[in-house]
């Protein structure tokens, strides 16, 4: 079987374990069905995630133009402490920016290298979770708009790390600990405006469909290696593992039009 389209990051179902889908032209393939199976990737072209040009990708799936134009690509996506919309101030789009910003947010302790803080719509639990890949999760806060969360997640910043080490995360190195122990130390550093927010959620444990796990692994780039074949192990944030210790970044390669042999 082959089938041909752009490259979205995989859809997610929750469950033990966590089932992927894959989803290229009109067809959802679940990749769990597909794990000990030889699977080929191709790379065909581009075609920009909101403008649909076969311009090059430049980042997040976006060309150029778009990536610095598109209100999905302004920066307040990856730093939310910039958002705006609370205010009624327009960054590039106020319409979409209030529809985005102006909702449920959760601030997060999240364990998939190491510790980790992050913010995620109250709409995207576990999915955000899962895309990176965490082990357990934890809500610190809930508040009610994106600048609340993302001045939380700042002040927190300087006592917790922030970024996932993306070769730990999938050579399963986890690191015991105790997220709501790690709440509790957090909590006296949360901004005065963002305390009155502190939840009591319950922490998520997720499992994932990995046979095997990498030893040592070493990122597929279709731009140097257009046409890769391997055999799938498994399957961990948005990346698909391979047995010869490849694995490949869904999610960073999406706007990229491939094919898929099974």
């Amino acid at each position: 079987m082959e089938f041909q389209g752009v490259l979205r990051k995989m859809a997610t179902q929750i469950g033990a374990p966590i089932q992927y889908y894959l989803v290229l032209g009109d067809h959802p393939i679940n990749m769990n069905q597909l794990l000990d199976q030889s699977l080929s990737i191709g790379f065909v072209g581009y075609e920009c995630l909101n403008c649909g040009s076969d311009a090059p990708i430049f980042r997040q799936g976006f060309c150029k133009t778009c990536f610095f134009e598109a209100p999905q690509a302004a920066d307040w996506i990856i730093r939310p402490e910039l958002s705006q919309a609370h205010l009624g101030i327009e960054d590039r789009d106020l319409a979409y920016e209030q529809k985005m910003q102006l909702q449920p947010h959760v601030v997060y302790l999240a364990n998939s290298s190491n510790v980790k803080v992050g913010v995620t719509r109250l709409s995207q639990v576990p999915t955000r979770w899962i895309d990176q890949g965490a082990h357990e999760a934890l809500p610190i806060v809930e508040v009610p708009n994106r600048y609340l969360a993302g001045i939380a997640e700042v002040a927190l910043k300087d006592h917790v790390a922030d970024k996932t080490n993306w070769r730990t995360m999938l050579k399963n190195e986890i690191e015991d600990v105790d997220l709501a122990e790690w709440q509790q130390k957090l909590i006296s550093f949360l901004p005065e405006e963002v305390k009155p927010y502190v939840t009591d959620g319950q922490e998520t444990h997720l499992e994932f469909p990995v046979l095997k796990y990498p030893e040592k692994p070493k990122s597929l780039n279709l731009g140097k290696t257009p046409n890769y074949t391997g055999v799938l192990k498994g399957i961990k944030g948005q990346y698909l593992i391979f047995e010869d210790d490849t694995v490949f970044n869904v999610r960073s390669n999406e706007g990229l039009i491939v094919t898929l042999s099974v």
